[in-house]
């Protein structure tokens, strides 16, 4: 009697951007966790090596990918588009979708016309970012959300302590929002 085939998934992690150590944790708990189900894995640690990582993806060739980078090169549209060209189904969303999200400002301008709000933002170039005035306002005291401790859950709304499930910003960004942004 001849044993079933163990389906082979090769684990991409690691990559070159700044999230290179959260992708290497994440890729090889996905690898640990596949392997306890049966799994035949195939732990891949990206690099900037296209020729080193075809060869992890055709010899021999898996039967899927889970794509467990993190930051430009895995999300973006690069991987999947290595993916979608060698033919390997993968996890993670598709070329277009993925470099769409990625570019911040394109997702706000697409979601824009279909009624999906979001907080007003800046893009800028390097040189406005550096060149000494800071290019956002400082929160005034009219403002509408203001952190209320620096590590903490609370939120000050209008002269009173919130607790962060009411609306508003959630209780881990560490930014505040003034009112006259708060309308878009």
């Amino acid at each position: 009697m001849t044993t079933p085939h163990k389906k082979h998934v090769a684990v991409l992690m690691g990559g070159w951007s700044a999230e290179r150590e959260v992708s290497l944790v994440s890729g090889a708990g996905v690898a640990k966790a596949l392997e306890e189900e049966g799994y035949r894995v195939t732990a891949v640690d990206v690099q900037r090596d296209l020729e080193g990582l075809l060869r992890a993806l055709t010899d021999p060739r898996p039967d899927a990918v889970f794509n467990a980078l993190h930051g430009r090169g895995g999300e973006d549209g690069t991987i999947q588009g290595v993916l979608e060209f060698l033919g390997i189904p993968y996890t993670h969303s598709g070329v277009r979708a993925a470099a769409v999200a990625m570019d911040k400002a394109m997702t706000k301008a697409l979601l824009a016309p279909v009624g999906v709000r979001s907080p007003k933002g800046l893009v800028l170039t390097k040189g406005e970012l550096t060149g000494g005035a800071h290019p956002m306002p400082a929160p005034t005291s009219s403002s509408r959300w203001t952190r209320a401790r620096p590590s903490g859950s609370r939120w000050c709304a209008r002269g009173r302590t919130a607790r962060s499930a009411t609306p508003g910003p959630s209780a881990s960004a560490p930014w505040s929002r003034s009112s006259s942004r708060a309308a878009s």
